[in-house]
Formats: C-alpha cells, sequence, structure tokens
C-alpha cells in the first residue's frame, strides 16, 4: 500500500508540473495551431490488454470498448442522456437494482440523496451505466452510497468512464460484469482565459488531492491514478479484469 501511494503522489507531481507547462504555453501554441500537422488517427477497433485507448464520447455508447470475446450485454441504452437518471430494474444474475444511468450533471448529487431519502426501501444494489461528467458531484454520489453500505456494480454490456469509476469505488463490494466496461482518464480542466497560471495549477492540484483522498477513504488502490493521469481527457482507457482487481476498484468479475 505505501508503494502504492508513493508511486501515485509521483505520477501526480509530475502531471501537476505539466500541466503547468501546457498551461503557460497555452496562448503561443494557440497561435500556431494553424501550422501543426493534424493528429494521427485514434486507434479502433475492440480493445485487448495493451490496447485499451479509444475515443471518449459522452453522448452515446463506444461498441470499441468492449473485447470481442466479452458476452452479450443486458439491454442497456445506448445514449447518454444530459443528468442522471434513477431506475429500479432488474436484471437476470444481478436482482433488484437501482440504476444509475445519465451524465453526472450539477445537483445530481442532491437529487440522488433525495432519491434515496424518498424510497421505502434501499436498493439492494447500485448499477452504473454513465459516460461520467463532474467529479465532484460523483465523489458525492460515492460518499451517500459508503454511507448507506450500499454494494455496487458496472453489468456486462454497461458502461463506466470517466468520473463514474468514482461511484464505483464507494460500494464495501463492487462487481464488474465480464462484458461490462469500467474507463478512466484526466480530469478535463478548461483553459483559463484570464486566470494566472500559478492559480489554475493550484486548483488542478486541489482537484487531484481530493480525488487521491477518496480513493484513500474507499480503500482503492492509488496506482488506478497512473491509468487516469497518462490517458489525455479526449481519450478513455480501458481497464482489464487485471486491473480492476489489482486496484481494488473491482472486487469480483462476474458474468
Amino acid at each position: 500500500m505505501a508503494l502504492d501511494v508513493a508511486r501515485g503522489l509521483r505520477l501526480i507531481l509530475v502531471a501537476q508540473l505539466a500541466m503547468a507547462g501546457v498551461l503557460v504555453a497555452a496562448d503561443g501554441l494557440g497561435a500556431l495551431s494553424g501550422l501543426v500537422s493534424p493528429s494521427a488517427p485514434q486507434p479502433s477497433g475492440p480493445v485487448s490488454p495493451g490496447d485499451q485507448t479509444r475515443e471518449y464520447r459522452t453522448d452515446r455508447t463506444l461498441p470499441t470498448l468492449r473485447r470481442p470475446d466479452a458476452p452479450p450485454g443486458l439491454d442497456l441504452p445506448q445514449t447518454f442522456s444530459d443528468r442522471l437518471e434513477f431506475e429500479d430494474r432488474e436484471f437476470e444474475g444481478l436482482g433488484d437494482v437501482l440504476l444509475l444511468t445519465g451524465t453526472i450533471a450539477e445537483g445530481d448529487a442532491a437529487r440522488f440523496s433525495a432519491h434515496l431519502a424518498e424510497r421505502p426501501a434501499p436498493p439492494a444494489r447500485i448499477a452504473l451505466h454513465s459516460p461520467g461528467g463532474i467529479v465532484m458531484e460523483a465523489l458525492e454520489i460515492g460518499r451517500l452510497i459508503r454511507a448507506r453500505g450500499l454494494d455496487t456494480v458496472v453489468p456486462s454490456g454497461a458502461y463506466c468512464l470517466s468520473s463514474c469509476p468514482y461511484i464505483l469505488a464507494a460500494g464495501p463490494e463492487r462487481a464488474v460484469g465480464e462484458g461490462g466496461v469500467v474507463g478512466v482518464h484526466q480530469h478535463y480542466y478548461e483553459q483559463p482565459k484570464f486566470l494566472p497560471v500559478v492559480l489554475a495549477v493550484e486548483g488542478i492540484q486541489f482537484g487531484q488531492g481530493e480525488t487521491l483522498e477518496y480513493l484513500l477513504e474507499m480503500g482503492i488502490a492509488p496506482s488506478l491514478m497512473v491509468f487516469s493521469l497518462k490517458t489525455p481527457p479526449e481519450q478513455i482507457y480501458a481497464l482489464v479484469e487485471e486491473e480492476l482487481l489489482e486496484t481494488r476498484l473491482a472486487t469480483e468479475i462476474v458474468e
């Protein structure tokens, strides 16, 4: 565990220094953008170990993130709403779940808290199908889940990307279906136009510190941040089963 923490902190420091350099140079590079060659084509085709980075989309699912040998998925939406929706569902092999689907938007944590308070009984398990969204909302939702001791699952055929894995991390027991996709990347930061670089970097450091503190709180290996910090915001890194288990983001892989 100590090695995981040290490795995670070293990588965060390197990422912060790199981000500072990017922010300092952003305006100058913007002026030269017309002279830069087009970026290389994104990888395509189903993911496989060692080839796990694909285009990131928030509007719809991406079949290329699934392994070619993945089992058929459950009946889930192929497009994502612009905020979380809460729906009671019954899935074969999982039983009754509360399905959280859609983009994690401003105010969704408060909506989720109100939904739990209004239920006659707590859900047996939280199922996730989301492209991610606002990180701090995801962390707050995760803490609500952990406080109630609710297990989490990414069913086969579901996608849990960007900030969604932080909600997955909250379950005391965390299952991922063999055909489920869990993906991470760098947090997205809008390029500041009038904010001094030192303040922008300070904000980035604060956000990364909040995330690391949350992962430790949930018992997740900080080495998970290695995969996210090495993956640009416009891409997503799909974790394979070994990585899910080694980082403790999943406590079991289910059919």
